[in-house]
């Protein structure tokens, strides 16, 4: 489904592949050769998203362009299934693997790999050719590596990071109501939506 947001329609390149059950919205530009496989959602909220050549986005993943923090797949990118890229900047021969989470802000050289279920925190900078091991999480600039389970080692330089501040613009302890209330009015410009042809 390629579709209108915020008046911005959609821009795919006609050698490029947008399976009949993706959505496509918003600004976003697919590049020469780019495969966008089923379930998979490229949405610009109030940013851009672009898609280099030859880049693969499959199954069910989600790359999400944010105001501040376009979304930006370098070409031979592979996302994998389930994978989640919101926001930030991803060089050439990138492997995002499936249920990677990449958050914004985030910045990976080229030639990275996010193994399966890795975690790239906001704000956090991977030099080309980083690895994060299956299950890792990436944070800080220049990001440091954690295994699951050392939390307070990745909290003293993940808390730095401001997530909430950079995903919400809100402080830390802001209450959940008023976070809500931004995101439910930010998700509500989807009503105005037009599907194209």
């Amino acid at each position: 489904m390629i579709v209108e947001h915020r008046a911005a329609r959609p821009s795919i390149d006609p050698t490029a592949y947008v399976a009949p059950t993706a959505v496509v919205c918003g600004d976003v530009h697919v590049g020469p050769g780019a495969r966008i496989l089923f379930g998979a959602v490229l949405t610009a909220e109030d940013g851009r998203v672009e898609v280099g050549r030859n880049c693969v986005v499959m199954e069910n993943a989600l790359v999400r362009g944010r105001d501040g923090h376009p979304a930006r797949l370098g070409a031979d990118v592979l996302v994998g299934p389930h994978a989640h890229v919101n926001g930030c900047e991803v060089a050439a021969g990138c492997f995002i693997a499936t249920g990677a989470a990449l958050f914004p802000g985030a910045r990976l050289g080229a030639g990275c790999e996010v193994r399966i279920h890795g975690v790239v925190h906001v704000n956090s900078v991977l030099a080309p050719g980083t690895v994060v091991p299956i299950g890792w999480i990436a944070t800080g600039d220049p990001a440091q590596l954690f295994a699951p389970g050392r939390h307070e080692e990745l909290w003293a330089v993940q808390e730095g990071l401001d997530f909430p501040g950079t995903v919400y613009g809100l402080p830390r302890d802001a209450p959940a109501r008023e976070r809500m209330e931004r995101q439910v009015a930010w998700f509500a410009a989807h009503r105005d939506d037009r599907e194209v042809s």
